[in-house]
């Protein structure tokens, strides 16, 4: 292996990079069981502990799941770690859980400036919107609108039904794995739209939440924009 690629970065950053494109180009997919790390030393040309760091920083980026005893697996979207990743609302009187979902609407449609500028697309471009309420223990929580680019996602009108974890839904269906998300916060007041979905008085005080989800290659997949109800919930992130 011609070494002078990795002058200017640490060498397990690059063999990390490395290993991510086997998941962008689908060599490795969801649930797969990856070699071991000297079969990937050996395959790679650098030294088994190299390896192991660019393993584990892949693992701290939920891209990777350890299992004692049974090796390194790419994690499924489905797993607690990686759904709790991206979602971040916590009740106030108990253990974090994942809501249901029910969709409102699914239409095709032409991308919005504001859409635009967060996918990448020129205004005009098509996309589809699924409006959905999500529920927790049976409540109301949240109502969101979830904006897709239609060129990366072909034949997603043709789908049956919309799956609770989207996320699983673009990985297994369309091969997109989401890496990381941007988010932003805002208090709103309920439009009568979303009154209605949540059960609210219109004018009542709701989070927005702006998210930008992006893919193992930094390009943009998803616009989601959650309205959500917090008398009981809170939004929680750890920092450092």
């Amino acid at each position: 292996m011609d070494q002078t690629a990795f002058a200017y970065r640490p060498l397990y950053v690059q063999v990390r990079d490395q290993l991510v494109r086997r998941l962008i180009d689908g060599e490795w997919q969801p649930g797969q069981h990856i070699p071991s790390e000297i079969e990937l030393a050996r395959e790679v040309g650098v030294s088994q502990g190299t390896i192991r760091k660019a393993l584990d920083a892949m693992t701290a980026e939920n891209l990777l799941i350890r299992r004692q005893g049974r090796g390194t697996f790419v994690a499924r979207p489905e797993e607690s770690r990686i759904l709790f990743q991206f979602f971040r609302l916590v009740p106030d009187d108990g253990k974090p859980s994942f809501p249901d979902s029910a969709i409102l609407d699914l239409q095709p449609g032409a991308a919005t400036a504001p859409e635009a500028g967060a996918l990448a697309l020129a205004p005009g471009d098509p996309v589809w919107r699924i409006e959905r309420v999500r529920t927790l223990s049976g409540d109301p929580l949240l109502v969101e609108t979830i904006t897709l680019p239609a060129a990366r996602l072909p034949g997603f009108g043709d789908l049956e039904t919309i799956p609770n974890n989207v996320y699983g839904l673009y990985s297994e269906r369309f091969g997109i794995t989401i890496g990381r998300a941007s988010e932003k916060l805002k208090a709103v007041a309920a439009m009568p739209a979303d009154a209605t979905a949540l059960g609210c008085a219109p004018g009542a005080p709701l989070l927005a939440i702006t998210r930008i989800a992006l893919d193992l290659e930094n390009k943009p997949v998803e616009l989601r924009v959650s309205r959500c109800l917090t008398q009981a919930v809170h939004y929680s992130s750890e920092l450092g």
